[in-house]
């Protein structure tokens, strides 16, 4: 048995490994480097699903980050229990070969209720009241405090929204440490996000994503430097690369168009009736799940083929949570959630960051709206209204989606954005194949 460390860099693929992380490249040349074909959709809670259960999508029936219920006719997006991944997860399989196996799971996704000995995820607090009180979930319960005790409160601006930063994979390293001196697992999933939030905002290239480079660099290194010192073997990898964009295709709005969608009047504001609508879509970066009440036709698929943007159209994932059509972008372009016409009919939430009303995953909401001309100022009186106990609205997010500048979603991409495993020690050719790596690597 080989106690490992298994560390999530999201975004990371070979083109960036090099001069600005040279760390990680240093570890790259004396451990090994491959890369591989990512999940399709290539998005984090599908790669991650398949890397866990060794499955694709159709066995784990995780088709993206979110999809349509068809029960609660509902869209929903960044779900937390581990109850909606089907199948044998890797550390149930470990705990049956290794007697005493215990492991770790830090913030990887579908981390609530899990069959781990111990987690972390993020997890606001909502009162009745309507405020949203970021905190973070733990298993065992007792641990939340004693963390946050130790190494203060989980910096959550950071690691979603305009304030999305490295301040949030600095803590949850740190809490991979404070994890590893309370508990020593057999098996630690880390997850570090920072590089994913800056290069989808900035894309790969500029000097934005050459400074996220570095910080990130320094965080893994010293994670890594951590772990070996304490006979821990370890592995990198992620779950994706990012591609640069520059088209955002708004296929709701198409729908609109030709009257596919149902929409609704709610105080002024419009919003999607999915379970009343003929045809719309659940978008998750390049890719879009479209869902019809006549189900796949011929006409329907054909439309979306001539759709400027759209390289291919693919059959349904699983026959359940997935489209009825699946989307895929050119390398180039992404889809957005936007269905409305006019931007003064938009739903309230669509100018703040509020991943689960929004039907659609939606990268603006890394960006501050550059028409506020004292953005700071309005913040500071938000939080201050908030801490009176009013209530209010922090309608910051612009509306403009030509702002994103990275994306990500197609399985078939250039070989320099793959994502990449360093330090395997069997062939790696997709995500699955890290369920069989990490077994191995642990169980010997």
């Amino acid at each position: 048995m080989q106690r490992l460390a298994v560390i999530n860099v999201v975004g990371l693929s070979q083109s960036l490994l090099g001069e600005g992380m040279p760390r990680l490249t240093r570890f790259a040349e004396r451990s090994g480097l491959q890369s591989f074909r990512p999940a399709f959709p290539a998005v984090t809670c599908t790669a991650q699903s398949s890397m866990l259960t060794g499955k694709p999508p159709a066995d784990h029936g995780i088709v993206a980050n979110g999809w349509y219920d068809r029960e609660s006719a509902e869209v929903r997006f960044w779900k937390q229990s581990n109850h909606l991944v089907r199948g044998r997860k890797l550390w149930d399989e470990l705990r049956e070969r290794i007697p005493g196996f215990t492991c770790a799971k830090l913030f990887w996704w579908y981390n609530m209720y899990s069959t781990v000995d111990y987690s972390m995820t993020p997890r606001p607090l909502y009162p009745a009241d309507g405020r949203k009180v970021f905190d973070i979930h733990t298993q065992p319960m007792g641990w939340r405090e004693e963390v946050k005790s130790a190494l203060g409160e989980f910096p959550f601006p950071s690691f979603w929204g305009p304030a999305a930063g490295i301040a949030c994979s600095r803590w949850i390293a740190e809490a991979a440490k404070w994890t590893e001196e309370k508990a020593s697992p057999t098996l630690s999933l880390v997850y570090l996000p920072h590089l994913d939030y800056s290069l989808q905002k900035h894309g790969p290239g500029t000097p934005e994503a050459s400074e996220a480079l570095g910080q990130i660099d320094e965080v893994v290194g010293d994670l890594i430097d951590y772990y070996e010192s304490g006979n821990v073997g370890v592995i990198v990898l992620s779950e994706y690369g990012i591609s640069p964009v520059s088209r955002p295709i708004h296929l709701n709005r198409l729908f609109r168009e030709k009257g596919w969608l149902q929409i609704k009047n709610e105080l002024g504001r419009e919003t999607l009736d999915a379970g009343g609508s003929e045809v719309f879509a659940v978008a998750d970066h390049q890719i879009a799940h479209v869902y019809a009440k006549g189900g796949a036709s011929a006409e329907l698929k054909e439309f979306l083929e001539g759709i400027e943007g759209v390289s291919e159209v693919r059959e349904s994932l699983d026959g359940d949570r997935s489209g009825d059509l699946v989307v895929v972008a050119e390398p180039d372009a992404w889809f957005t959630y936007y269905y409305w016409l006019d931007d003064e009919l938009a739903p309230d939430f669509a100018r703040t960051v509020d991943i689960h009303r929004k039907p659609g995953y939606d990268p603006v909401e890394l960006f501050i709206d550059p028409a506020i001309k004292c953005p700071k100022w309005k913040i500071a009186r938000f939080l201050l209204k908030k801490k009176l106990g009013f209530r209010g609205l922090l309608d910051v997010i612009p509306l403009d989606a030509s702002l994103v500048r990275g994306s990500h979603g197609r399985d078939e991409v250039e070989p320099g954005e793959q994502p990449v495993i360093l330090g395997a020690s069997g062939k790696v050719s997709r995500a699955e194949d890290i369920y069989d790596e990490i077994v191995r690597a642990v169980a010997g």
